[in-house]
């Protein structure tokens, strides 16, 4: 196992090398530049602009430069944590992106407690009670939650929030405590703002996992180990909790190679709707400026997520499944 980590770990580093090449190559693709946004800009709103400042601008952001001297100042920037400089910021990237990271990283984590600790009890149950009232509410749901849009259900539960509860539920902190230094008060602010955006982008994500979960369940209960366990007179949650979720386990860990990028490009248009500092917002403006070095630093740690989310699958699958070795 352990032989098998470190290949794994080294090869992370020409994979992550490849995709570099690849997505500072598709940032490249849409015609012109953040320049040529900007000149435009500025011509709409009726200031000229001459060839002079035009170039200019192109040589201050190394624009005048061929494709792969641009891309060579980029990776050479790795080693020392600088991704470039952002255009339309105007500022490192590095500290743009670690300004979301935090509140990226709290809603990620938040949204996969809801997704597991929701639909596991949930798909037991309806495999278990096949059928029944409950598992045909829960079959209800999980195709709801599948169907309705995540930004049409961030304005319901605005709306619930606000006249239920009095909770504004846009962003992360309330305007109160945004530049005041961590507190017990704002700790409990933070938990208040946090139940929208958990629950919105969890609810597909659990609503997929209930289906995963349920088929993979009724599927190990038809197999011969279980009427043995059975058989053997082992109470009904111990076959259940103890061997056949045990298996059937294995492919909501499989999708955690997905769940965790799944948060910065899956909730855009929740982090629009709800106002949340996380990377996402921030991925979209910056494609739709052409802010190349922005946009292909947070596909970048995209791709780094893929990446370290199969890894962390492979780990918990050998853990959780004694078939599974790697060596």
């Amino acid at each position: 196992m352990g032989s098998y980590l470190v290949r794994r770990v080294l090869y992370t580093i020409p994979t992550v090398f490849f995709i570099s090449i690849i997505v500072f190559i598709i940032i490249q693709l849409p015609p012109g530049s953040w320049v040529d946004n900007y000149v435009a800009q500025l011509a709409r709103e009726g200031q000229a602009v001459s060839e002079q400042y035009l170039e200019a601008l192109k040589a201050r952001y190394g624009l005048d430069q061929p494709l792969h001297v641009r891309y060579w100042r980029w990776v050479r920037g790795w080693i020392r944590l600088d991704f470039g400089r952002s255009f339309m910021w105007n500022q490192p990237v590095l500290d743009l992106v670690w300004e979301r990271f935090a509140a990226t990283v709290i809603i990620s984590l938040a949204s996969m407690f809801f997704i597991y600790a929701v639909s596991i009890p949930i798909a037991v149950y309806g495999a278990t009670h096949q059928y029944s009232l409950g598992d045909n509410i829960a079959t209800f749901f999980g195709f709801a939650g599948l169907a309705v849009p995540n930004f049409m259900l961030a304005l319901i539960l605005m709306y619930i929030f606000y006249t239920r509860f009095g909770i504004v539920p846009g962003g992360l902190v309330s305007p109160a405590y945004q530049n005041q230094p961590w507190s017990f008060a704002k700790f409990v602010d933070v938990l208040n703002h946090l139940w929208v955006p958990m629950i919105v982008i969890g609810m597909g994500g659990t609503a997929s996992t209930i289906r995963v979960l349920r088929a993979t369940v009724l599927d190990e209960l038809g197999k011969d180990y279980v009427d043995v366990a059975r058989a053997k007179g082992l109470p009904e949650k111990v076959v259940i909790y103890k061997h056949v979720l045990r298996v059937a386990i294995n492919p909501l860990i499989s999708r955690i190679v997905w769940e965790l990028p799944q948060v910065i490009s899956g909730s855009t248009i929740v982090a629009q709707v709800l106002s949340l500092p996380i990377l996402g917002a921030l991925l979209l403006s910056s494609l739709q400026s052409q802010d190349m070095y922005l946009a292909g630093t947070i596909i970048l740690f995209q791709s780094v997520l893929v990446v370290i989310g199969g890894l962390i699958s492979d780990i918990l699958l050998a853990l959780a499944d004694p078939r599974i070795r790697y060596d």
